[in-house]
C-alpha cells in the first residue's frame, strides 16, 4: 500500500511567499517602465529597448518562481511510497492489575490512591524497552482493560479512562484479578510472565492466596505494590459535580475506613517468587521492579512488518537547481536574427 505525505508541513507555510514574489516582480516591471518614460523621447526609448524580449523576461521570472516553489517543497520533505522493514523485539509479557474499587479514592496518599497508582503505571510503561504490556482493572470482578500490546501509547490511553466507576460490581476481588491474569497470558508457556498487582490489599471476595498458587503453577511471577496507609482512613464520596458529599458509611451509618493489608500482599508475592513493595512518594519501588524484570529470561515477542515512507525530496531539489541554471543561461535580449530582422 502506497501513500504520500510531507514530513515537515511547517515549511509549506513559505508558499505564502510566492504571491509576494510575483507582486514584487510586477512592481519592478512597472518601476522600469515609469523610469523609461522619464526620458520623454519615445523614439529613443524604442531604440534602447527593442533588443529586450519581454517573453524572455517573463520566462526567467517564471523559472525563479518555480525554483523557489520546488525548494519549499524540498524543505517540506515529501515522502512517497512505502517500504517494509522487519523488527524483532525481545522481552517478557507484563500485566498490570489495578484496583479500581471505591477504597482507592481514599486520600491518605495525595491526591488519592487511584491517581497515585495511575501515575506509577505511566512511569512503569515509560521504563519498558520491548516488553509487552497489558492492563486489568478490578473491583468486585476483574476486566481486561488493555490486552497485551507493544503499543505503549495505546496502553496509556486505556489507563487514562480507568476509574472507580469503570466496574459497577463493588468490592476488591484480588484473587479473581490474579486468575484473570493467568487466563490472559499465553497458556502454552511457563515463563516470561509478570503480574504487577497494585492495590490497597483489602480483599473482600475470593481467596487470593489460592489464586497465587494457581499463578505459580502457570509460571507467573507476581510483584505486589501496596498503596495506602496501614491506618484506617475514610473513603470520600463525590457527586456528579465532583464535590465532596461526605464519606462512605455502612448499614449502621458508621463511617467505613480502608487500610492497607500488607501481609496478604507479601504472601501473594512470595508464593510466586516475586516481591512486595510499598508505594512511596519517590516511586523508587518502580525501578526495583523493573530491574528485577530486566534480569528475567526474554523471548521474541513480535516480528513486525511496518510501512515506512521513503524520502523523495531529492528529485524536487534537482528540478529546483535545473530551473535556476536555466534562468542564468536565458538572456533577456532577443537573438541576433530576431533583432536585425526589420533592417533587411
Amino acid at each position: 500500500m502506497s501513500g504520500f505525505r510531507f514530513d515537515n508541513l511547517l515549511y509549506l507555510h513559505f508558499l505564502w511567499l510566492i504571491p509576494i514574489l510575483i507582486i514584487f516582480y510586477v512592481l519592478v516591471f512597472r518601476w522600469k517602465k515609469n523610469a523609461l518614460k522619464r526620458f520623454g523621447n519615445l523614439d529613443l526609448i524604442k531604440k534602447l529597448t527593442q533588443s529586450i524580449s519581454r517573453k524572455h523576461q517573463i520566462l526567467k521570472i517564471s523559472l525563479i518562481v518555480l525554483a523557489v516553489i520546488f525548494m519549499i517543497f524540498t524543505l517540506a520533505q515529501p515522502q512517497i511510497g512505502t517500504k517494509l522493514e522487519q523488527v524483532k523485539r525481545e522481552g517478557v509479557d507484563i500485566l498490570i492489575a489495578l484496583d479500581v474499587s471505591l477504597s482507592m479514592k481514599a486520600e491518605d496518599i495525595k491526591p488519592n490512591r487511584l491517581e497515585k497508582a495511575k501515575h506509577m503505571i505511566r512511569n512503569i510503561i515509560d521504563l519498558l524497552q520491548g516488553d509487552r504490556i497489558g492492563l486489568i482493572a478490578f473491583a468486585g470482578i476483574p476486566f481486561v482493560q488493555c490486552p497485551l500490546t507493544l503499543d505503549y501509547g495505546a496502553a496509556k490511553m486505556f489507563l487514562d479512562i480507568m476509574d472507580t466507576d469503570l466496574i459497577p460490581t463493588p468490592g476488591t476481588a484480588i484473587g479473581a484479578a490474579i486468575l484473570k491474569a493467568v487466563e490472559t497470558f499465553e497458556q502454552r508457556e511457563r515463563k516470561y510472565k509478570v503480574l504487577i498487582l497494585i492495590t490497597d490489599g483489602e480483599d473482600h471476595a475470593g481467596e487470593p492466596l489460592k489464586a497465587a498458587e494457581v499463578a505459580e503453577k502457570d509460571g507467573v511471577v507476581i510483584y505486589t505494590v501496596g498503596i495506602g496507609s496501614a491506618k484506617g482512613v475514610p473513603i470520600p464520596l463525590y457527586n456528579e459535580a465532583g464535590r465532596n458529599v461526605g464519606f462512605k458509611k455502612d448499614r449502621q451509618n458508621q463511617v467505613v475506613t480502608s487500610k492497607l493489608d500488607e501481609l496478604t500482599l507479601e504472601k501473594i508475592a512470595l508464593q510466586t517468587g516475586g516481591k512486595y513493595y510499598k508505594a512511596t512518594g519517590g516511586e523508587s519501588e518502580l525501578k526495583k521492579i523493573y530491574d528485577e524484570i530486566s534480569k528475567m529470561e526474554k523471548k521474541e515477542l513480535a516480528s513486525l512488518k511496518f510501512s515506512q515512507f521513503e524520502d523523495q525530496f531529492q528529485y524536487l531539489l534537482i528540478f529546483s537547481i535545473i530551473f535556476l541554471i536555466a534562468e542564468v543561461f536565458i538572456s533577456e535580449r532577443r537573438k541576433v536574427k530576431e533583432e536585425w530582422r526589420g533592417r533587411f
